[in-house]
Parts: structure tokens; sequence; C-alpha cells
């Protein structure tokens, strides 16, 4: 689930959490990150990305969907500004001299703001993403606001811009977990609380960025583990429990979500969590 899901990580405070956010982002990367694979073919399909695509990526995370726009041959950059873990990971896929990358050359990946992927030299971006869905925490979209307000102008006038929130928590499965980090934060639930997905949250945001709305879709993405520990390997890799962790402690969290998670486990073992995001596409004016 980019930030895929909003992340919202714990400060890095000595060499073992660095440790602890290195082995996260590889969580994120190997369990969690391939979840929305069915939304990033979908948009991809539906824009027709191909090698005529020049393509910004904000908050590209291990830089999956990144990697599969360029495997269409497009021209991708990306940017990363929570996680430099990902990030690295990112430049492990993605960078020309990475083994057996199929990007091209001139693939830029950042940590700073937009414009650090573009200088006088750069043509202006076709295509805008950001994949990171919003609708599950209050305020999740702010950042997002500020990434697109710097983005916006390095796109090339009627180019679209794909947005992506959560869908209905009835056809959510994932909603019934995420609860729990809302529940173990309080009394910090102020700051970052779980809340259902509204219909209209990804067109306010177009409006405030000042894009011109033009279709959207949903997309069915299960969550789907081999077994609980890998489930709750990637949903904590997704930073939506670091509230909860911080006012509680982490085998609290690790129980609770457990906890959680066995309904939704399978007599085999695996664990399968049907969800449905929303995508909209919007334009540059």
């Amino acid at each position: 689930m980019t930030p895929t899901l909003v992340r919202q990580h714990l400060p890095s405070t000595g060499e073992t959490s660095r440790r602890d956010l290195g082995a996260r982002a590889r969580d994120w990367s190997e369990i969690q990150e391939r979840m929305l694979v069915p939304l990033y073919e979908a948009v991809y399909e539906r824009l027709e990305v191909g090698p005529a695509t020049r393509l910004l990526g904000l908050g590209c995370g291990s830089g999956l969907a990144l990697l599969m726009a360029a495997s269409r041959g497009a021209a991708v950059a990306g940017v990363e500004p929570d996680s430099p873990e990902r990030l690295a990971l990112a430049r492990e896929r993605l960078q020309p001299e990475a083994w057996g990358t199929r990007a091209r050359a001139g693939t830029r990946l950042v940590e700073g703001a937009p414009e650090d992927a573009s200088d006088a030299g750069t043509a202006p971006y076709t295509l805008v993403t950001a994949f990171e869905p919003i609708g599950c925490l209050a305020g999740d979209s702010e950042g997002l606001g500020e990434l697109l307000a710097s983005a916006i102008p390095l796109a090339e006038r009627g180019a679209p811009v794909a947005l992506v929130g959560w869908g209905p928590p009835e056809r959510c499965a994932t909603s019934s977990v995420l609860r729990v980090a809302t529940r173990l934060a309080d009394p910090l639930r102020g700051a970052a609380s779980w809340r259902p997905a509204l219909r209209d949250d990804l067109e306010e945001v177009a409006q405030r960025a000042g894009l011109r709305p033009d279709g959207s879709g949903r997309v069915s993405c299960p969550f789907g583990y081999a077994d609980l520990d890998s489930a709750l390997k990637g949903l904590l890799s997704t930073g939506l429990f670091d509230a909860a962790i911080e006012a509680t402690d982490q085998a609290q969290v690790d129980k609770e979500v457990t906890e959680a998670l066995h309904p939704y486990q399978r007599r085999d073992g695996t664990v399968w969590m049907p969800n449905v995001f929303r995508y909209l596409v919007a334009r540059v004016p």
C-alpha cells in the first residue's frame, strides 16, 4: 500500500533506528509495494504510457511503479521526500548502472522537491503520478498538495496527473486492520487518525492544485500475503502504525494487528484482504 499507503516514519535517532528503517524499506519493496500493481497497470494502460512518455513519479517509494513504466519504454524520474531508505532501493532498481535494468539512461531519482528532478535542459513531463493513496489518515492530502504545487509547473500543458485514493471502507477489508492504528495511537489520534475515504477526496485535491478532472476509475487491489508474519511486516512497512508504536510499544502493536488479521487468514495459512482503490486523472491547465 506510496508515499503506497501514507507513510509517517518514526524519527531516526541512532544506528539501531536506521537499521530498522532499512529493514522496513526492504519489507516495503519485497512485500507491500506490489499490492498496487493492478492499479499501476490500469493507469498506464488508460494513459497509453510508452516510449513517448516522460513520467514524473511523486512519492516514488522503492521504484516499482517507475520500473513498470520504464519497461513500457517511458523515460522516468522520481521524487521520494520521506524515505531515503526506499529511495536507495529505487536507485538499485532503476539507475543505468544497475544490472538488468530496463530503464533509460538519464533516469533521475531525488530525495528533495520535484524541481530537483529537472534542470534547464529537461523537457516538460507528459505525465505526473502520485500513486500513494490518500483517504486513510486525516490530513494525508496536505503533503501531496505541496508536491503537486512544485510538480505542475514542470509538466506540459494538458498533461495528465494521476491521483490515487482508498475506496469505500465497505469495499476495503484492510480498513478494519487500519482502525487498530487509530485506537492504539489515542491520544495521538489528533495528528494521525484513521478516517474513511470520502467520495470527492481526489477531486478536492485536484481543485486545490488548479487541475481539471478528466475521468476516474476503480481498480481491485487485494492484499495477499504468504502468512500472518508476512502480512504484519508488509502492513507495518507502510508507516501507518508508527503513531501507535510510539504511543504503546512494538510488541503491543504486533499483537493487536496480528489479531485483526486473523479473520482474513485462509485454511492454507495465507492472508487475503480484498480492497478497491480509486484513481482520478486530472489535466494540467
